[in-house]
């Protein structure tokens, strides 16, 4: 059997077998500098960085009581938003819409929203539903009620009124987007590996698969994306209007992008595996020979492959968690040097794997390159990866408290995984021979059994059926012997069965790193905990009390008004009046309203819903006070149906 490449002296084996080796050693290394990088980097702090855009405040407020209706509702956001015309909708107590024209940024501030109302809005609680489209390509949502005039019943529901993504959608969605990475994971890594280790069929077939699934996937992407950022349903995948709205936008223009390059892709792999392929099988000249132009046309594939790879990787980069927040101008490169080395790593393992599968003749320094590339690949990540950590959690406790950073654990450890199935791999490899690599080339017998199946005589022509069918025969022989010899082969059945567990932890990891892009990054999420904690927590003062003495002039008219606001700060409140008489006892009377106005704005005065509770105790629950400041504290109370009086006290709500 002969060698599928030149010879190789024992010095060059022997040296070889020492890289492998030294290699080898440095894994555990690699393994406690990325533990240690991580430790550093999560304890330094950093400036504030988001991503997942969160609503930061609305004007009209949330749960807010204004006097008379306003001009327009404003929302104002973490960072930048992309709008659609049902961006900001505002319906009405009877869920009609009484929001009029499209939604605009406010003063050209990507990071807002406002749109106009109809004028003359009647009293009552209004429901501003919203969504929008994070600058990191995210479709986010909510919604919040603001009243004019007082408070009133309505049929619509916070609830109802946020859009949410249809289920079906989603599914299709992620599907497509992990069929995306992987897709591109397979392309990438299989060129680079046929490219740079091993050409042959099955490597192509990997490259090919790659090219097939990336392209399938941005279009089903493409075509879905308008429905996912709608919250509309797989009916309005076709919808054109949807997809010409997708296209503005600069998601849609990355997966266009993304489309295009793949038509230079395409060109790539008819060149890499057609023409340059057969120059590769084809006996070699000299140097200054026919190699000089081969050597001219590996150097410009090489170069355009580089370009087409980074550019593909690079329309991730440009529309995800990379493109918002915390140093963009760095995290984009990185990102996209981070797609790559996980394509070239984890796209030859596939190839490697494609090729020992099949029974490939594949040398031993072929699969030495291909595991130098590795663990080249291995430390870009290290090195990309924790920046990327850092830059998207930031602090222990997003690590552990945060579904991000829960994910990225899981991740870390799958890669530490791969790391040292990679050890035993590079052990397998360094016991590989020259000799068992080889066997008897297909394709050499069915020509000798064509030419004398084709006739006895001279003058006759061969058959051509006869011909093809003794093709396919000696194929299958072939493939059965190479089947036997690679079975044989202790090492490299221990190779192949090493690799094909990297080859499973690798499709975990894609899946794991499809839901990291979907995921709000740990760090945005605990700065929104953060702030909704200020923003919700109680006065220092707690619930206020105001005691008011009465007399309404009458028998029995005289008493003590105890009133508690709880917690006494803008937003929702508990209101409790208890009356007792001289004797301190709890007594009941006809009617007893309350009311508050602050009159500095104008705003009032706003009347509490009481209820009886028990004798001498009142309570309203769920009153909305607008916002802080000093309010005036109305209270009626009527003993009889002539005795009757009115006190006025001071509040102060925070």
């Amino acid at each position: 059997m002969t060698p599928t490449t030149g010879r190789r002296t024992a010095p060059r084996a022997t040296a070889g077998r020492a890289a492998v080796r030294g290699t080898a050693r440095r894994v555990p290394t690699l393994l406690g500098a990325l533990l240690a990088a991580l430790l550093c980097t999560l304890t330094l702090g950093a400036g504030t960085a988001s991503a997942h855009a969160a609503l930061t405040a609305t004007d009209p407020a949330d749960g807010s009581v204004l006097p008379s209706a306003p001009g327009r509702v404003t929302l104002t956001f973490s960072e930048g938003v992309l709008l659609s015309p049902d961006s900001v909708r505002v319906l009405d107590p009877r869920g009609g819409r009484v929001d009029e024209g499209r939604p605009a940024h406010v003063d050209g501030r990507s990071d807002s929203a406002a749109v106009a109302l109809r004028t003359g809005l009647a009293d009552g609680t209004y429901t501003v539903a919203w969504q929008a489209v994070s600058a990191d390509s995210h479709p986010v949502a909510g919604a919040f009620t603001f009243s004019v005039g007082a408070p009133s019943k309505t049929t619509v529901t916070v609830k109802s009124a946020a859009t949410e993504i249809d289920p079906a959608v989603e599914t299709f969605y992620e599907i497509g987007r992990y069929a995306a990475y992987a897709g591109f994971v397979l392309l990438v890594g299989g060129c680079v590996f046929a490219g740079v280790c091993r050409s042959s069929r099955p490597v192509q077939r990997v490259a090919v698969g790659g090219w097939v699934a990336l392209f399938v996937s941005t279009t089903l992407l493409l075509l879905l994306r308008g429905a996912y950022t709608s919250g509309k349903g797989l009916g309005s995948v076709a919808d054109l209007s949807l997809l010409g709205d997708v296209l503005s936008t600069k998601p849609g223009a990355a997966l266009l992008s993304r489309l295009l390059l793949l038509s230079a892709a395409a060109v790539f792999l008819a060149v890499l595996f057609g023409t340059y392929a057969r120059e590769d099988a084809a006996p070699r000249g000299r140097a200054d020979g026919p190699d000089a132009p081969r050597r001219g046309v590996a150097y410009g594939l090489g170069a355009g492959g580089a370009v087409v790879a980074g550019g593909l990787a690079a329309t991730w980069a440009m529309a995800e968690h990379a493109s918002a927040g915390l140093q963009p101008w760095l995290a984009m490169p990185a990102d996209v040097a981070h797609l790559l080395a996980v394509a070239v790593w984890l796209g030859g393992l596939a190839a490697l794997l494609a090729t020992l599968w099949s029974g490939v003749p594949v040398r031993r320094s072929a699969v030495e390159r291909f595991s130098r590339l590795a663990f080249a690949s291995v430390c870009v990540l290290v090195v990309t990866g924790v920046y990327q950590s850092w830059r998207q959690v930031g602090s222990w406790g997003a690590l552990t408290g945060t579904e991000y950073g829960r994910l990225l654990l899981i991740k870390a450890v799958l890669v530490a995984a791969l790391v040292a199935l990679a050890f035993f791999s590079r052990r397998w490899t360094g016991r590989l021979t020259d000799a068992s690599a080889t066997r008897r080339q297909p394709g050499r017998q069915p020509r000798k059994a064509t030419a004398a199946a084709g006739g006895t005589g001279a003058g006759k022509a061969a058959d051509p059926v006869r011909a093809a069918q003794l093709a396919r025969q000696q194929a299958a022989l072939d493939r059965a012997a190479g089947r036997r010899e690679r079975d044989a082969d202790g090492v490299r059945t221990g190779l192949r069965r090493s690799v094909l567990a990297e080859t499973a932890v690798a499709v975990v990891v894609l899946a794991v790193t499809t839901l990291l892009t979907s995921t709000q990054p740990g760090r945005a999420e605990t700065e929104q905990r953060q702030a909704a904690g200020k923003s919700a927590a109680p006065s220092a003062g707690g619930p206020a009390e105001v005691r008011i003495a009465y007399d309404t002039g009458g028998a029995n008219g005289r008493g003590t008004a105890r009133v508690v606001i709880d917690p006494a700060r803008s937003g929702g409140n508990t209101l409790t009046v208890t009356l007792t008489d001289a004797s301190g006892r709890p007594v009941d009377v006809p009617e007893l309203t309350l009311s508050l106005t602050e009159r500095e704005n104008e705003i009032g005065p706003l009347r509490a819903a009481l209820r009886r509770q028990s004798p001498g105790q009142w309570q309203a629950t769920g009153f909305r006070l607008p916002m802080a400041g000093d309010w005036q504290l109305s209270l009626t109370v009527r003993t009889s149906d002539i005795d009757q009086v009115t006190e006025i006290e001071n509040v102060k709500i925070t």
